[in-house]
C-alpha cells in the first residue's frame, strides 16, 4: 500500500467519528425532545359540555391568548357568541399566539394593521387592546350576533379569504363555552411550571390586568400563596342557565394561566384542579364538595 493512500484513509477515520459523533448528538436530542416534549410543551385541553365528545386541545401560550380575548369580551358585555366570533377570528389569523409579523404590517392575535387604524405596533401587541380593538368594531357592526360567522368576522377584518373562519367556529365555540363559565369544568392544563417568575403577586397582578382592578379591591388581605377571589350571587348567576357561570369564569382563566403563573391549584363550585401531567378534564377536576363563594387559586414560587 501507497504512503500517500494511507494518509488518506488515515484522514477519513478522524472526519468520519467526527460525523458519527454528530449523528448521535442529534439523534440523543431528538430522543429528549421526544420524551419531555410533553413537559417542555404542556398541553390544555377543553371539552363540550354536551357529552357529544367535542374537544380541542392547545399549548400554555394560546390557552392564556384564548383566556384573555374571552374576559375582554365578557366585561365589555359582549355575548358569547360575540366571544366564538373573536376566538375563531384569532385561530384563523394567528393560531392563538401573538406574533410580531404577518401580511404587509399585520401584527398580533388578529393581524391588526397600524396602517390601517387599529393602533400603534406597542399597543396592538397587547393582547387585552388588540381584543378591546376587535370587539369595538364587532359591536358596530348591524346584527353581528344573528350575521353568520365568516360574515361577522369579515366586516370587521376585511380579510382575503373571509370563508377561512368558518372551519375553526366549532372550536371556538367550545373555547367560548367554557372560558366565559358557561360550562364548568370543562377547561383543564398540564400546568407544568414556566420560565417566567410566578407566585400569588403575579397572579393579582395578572388579575387586574384582565378582570380589572375592582375584582381584589385595595387592602384585600394576603394569605400566603392563596389569592381568594370572591364571587357575588349577582355575578354569579348566568340568566340563561343559572349555573355560576362568573365563578367558572375565573376558575378557568386561572388553569389557562397555570403554566405562566406557576399556579398549583384552583378550587370552585364543589370541584378542584391540580397541576400535573395530564391535561384530561375528567381526571384533573376533582370533586371535593366543598362549595364557597369564592375561587381559591394556589399559586407556586
Amino acid at each position: 500500500m501507497s504512503e500517500p493512500s494511507l494518509l488518506v484513509r488515515r484522514g477519513r477515520l478522524p472526519r468520519a467519528g467526527a460525523a458519527l459523533a454528530v449523528l448521535l448528538a442529534v439523534v440523543a436530542y431528538v430522543v429528549v425532545q421526544y420524551v419531555s416534549g410533553s413537559r417542555s410543551d404542556p398541553r390544555c385541553t377543553v371539552v363540550s359540555g354536551n357529552g357529544d365528545g367535542a374537544t380541542y386541545e392547545m399549548n400554555a401560550e394560546q390557552a392564556v391568548n384564548a383566556a384573555t380575548i374571552a374576559v375582554v369580551g365578557t366585561r365589555r358585555g359582549m355575548p358569547e357568541r360575540a366571544v366564538t366570533i373573536a376566538l375563531a377570528t384569532a385561530l384563523q389569523e394567528s393560531g392563538l399566539r401573538n406574533i410580531r409579523h404577518g401580511d404587509r404590517d399585520s401584527l398580533g392575535l388578529f393581524q391588526q394593521r397600524p396602517s390601517q387604524g387599529w393602533g400603534s405596533r406597542r399597543q396592538i401587541m397587547d393582547p387585552v387592546y388588540a381584543s378591546v380593538r376587535f370587539y369595538d368594531r364587532l359591536k358596530g357592526v348591524p346584527g353581528y350576533s344573528r350575521l353568520p360567522l365568516t360574515v361577522a368576522a369579515q366586516r370587521v377584518q376585511r380579510s382575503g379569504f373571509p370563508q377561512a373562519y368558518a372551519k375553526h367556529e366549532p372550536d371556538a365555540a367550545l373555547l367560548a363555552a367554557a372560558l366565559t363559565g358557561r360550562t364548568p369544568a370543562t377547561l383543564s392544563c398540564q400546568g407544568l411550571p414556566g420560565i417566567d417568575p410566578g407566585g400569588p403577586r403575579e397572579v393579582r397582578r395578572a388579575l387586574a390586568r384582565d378582570f380589572g382592578r375592582d375584582l381584589l379591591p385595595e387592602g384585600t388581605p394576603a394569605r400566603g400563596r392563596v389569592v381568594r377571589v370572591p364571587v357575588t350571587e349577582a355575578a354569579a348567576a348566568s340568566p340563561e342557565s343559572g349555573t355560576p357561570q362568573r365563578g367558572w369564569e375565573l376558575a378557568h382563566w386561572a388553569v389557562a394561566n397555570a403554566t405562566a403563573l406557576h399556579i398549583e391549584r384552583v378550587a370552585y363550585g364543589g370541584r378542584e384542579w391540580s397541576a400535573g401531567d395530564s391535561a384530561d378534564p375528567g381526571a384533573m377536576w376533582r370533586t371535593t364538595g366543598a362549595r364557597t363563594r369564592e375561587v381559591r387559586i394556589v399559586a407556586g414560587q
